[in-house]
């Protein structure tokens, strides 16, 4: 299948950039290269653009769209590891990071990979396939605890434990192997009077493909290593899909700008708050109107940027 993905706020994440021609920059989720194709169009032959990615698939189709690009560096690794990865490639620092958090159009769409509740696959979800854990581990081999805190946290499942519930029942009898299988236990579970808000099997699938893939842990640690990793008038934008990850990248921004404990009074600060830059726009950017009507993908998106000291 072709790696197509309409890339959400092109415009706005490319002048969140700012990007200096002769720079470096990196984009921690390369998917398709949809922001990748437009950062590197704006560099010269003395800039570089890393594109990092999980999806080996994705690398390829990357490779294939930018192919007449000569100063980029594909990376297959985590964004979570940026710091090493550049470190690799005995880069100390660079100019502008993109993440474009969650998952890919490509992945919902390759029915194969497990991402889907649409059709039937094996319960997979791995965005590394190399990794071990998978969304069939998940559903089978955790607890019953575990497995009501990963839909309630991560998919904001109101019938939660009545899925769970149901999910442990029947993986009793045999193990859950497809995404139908999966899908049509927690259509069980809830009541057809809830069911008219999308998919009723969307924020189940999110949660554990969350939780496969360690999307929400390591990120507020993530934006840190990426903040270390800029310039001096380097910029980090981030976009996110859900509300954990918007509040991990706020919470991370707010504490690199310095929070400042002195009485209001003082006419200066001493209480040692180090700042590492600011935050470029103190509400999050959100997809125009003609995007959201466009792109469907863009209706939980928000954009936050950071600019280094």
């Amino acid at each position: 299948m072709e790696f197509k993905h309409e890339p959400v706020m092109l415009n706005e994440c490319i002048e969140g950039l700012n990007i200096e021609p002769d720079g470096i920059y990196v984009d921690g989720t390369l998917g398709g290269a949809g922001h990748s194709s437009e950062i590197i169009k704006r560099l010269s032959e003395k800039g570089l653009l890393i594109g990092i990615d999980r999806d080996e698939e994705a690398l390829d189709a990357a490779s294939k769209r930018l192919k007449s690009y000569k100063n980029i560096k594909y990376i297959h690794g985590n964004h979570d590891d940026i710091k090493t990865l550049l470190n690799n490639l005995q880069i100390e620092k660079v100019n502008g990071i993109l993440l474009d958090l969650g998952v890919s159009s490509y992945q919902l769409d390759e029915r194969q990979r497990g991402f889907s509740y649409m059709g039937e696959a094996e319960l997979d979800m791995r965005m590394d396939k190399t990794q071990g854990l998978t969304a069939k581990y998940v559903v089978n081999e955790y607890s019953q605890g575990e497995l009501t805190k990963i839909i309630e946290q991560y998919g904001e499942e109101k019938f939660a434990k009545t899925i769970v519930s149901n999910i442990v029942k029947e993986r009793a009898k045999k193990v859950i192997e497809t995404t139908a299988e999966l899908v049509e236990i927690i259509r069980k579970s809830i009541p057809i009077s809830k069911q008219k808000d999308g998919h009723p099997a969307k924020r189940t699938f999110q949660a554990i493909r969350i939780e496969v893939n360690n999307e929400i842990k390591p990120l507020y640690n993530t934006i840190n290593q990426c903040i270390e990793c800029l310039e001096s008038k380097g910029r980090l934008c981030v976009i996110t899909f859900h509300s954990l990850e918007d509040r991990a990248v706020k919470e991370a921004f707010k504490q690199a700008e310095g929070i400042c404990t002195c009485p209001s009074d003082l006419p200066y600060c001493v209480c040692g708050c180090k700042s590492e830059g600011k935050v470029i726009n103190k509400k999050p950017i959100t997809a125009t109107k003609e995007e959201l009507e466009r792109n469907s993908r863009s209706k939980s998106a928000k954009l936050r940027i950071f600019e280094k000291i």
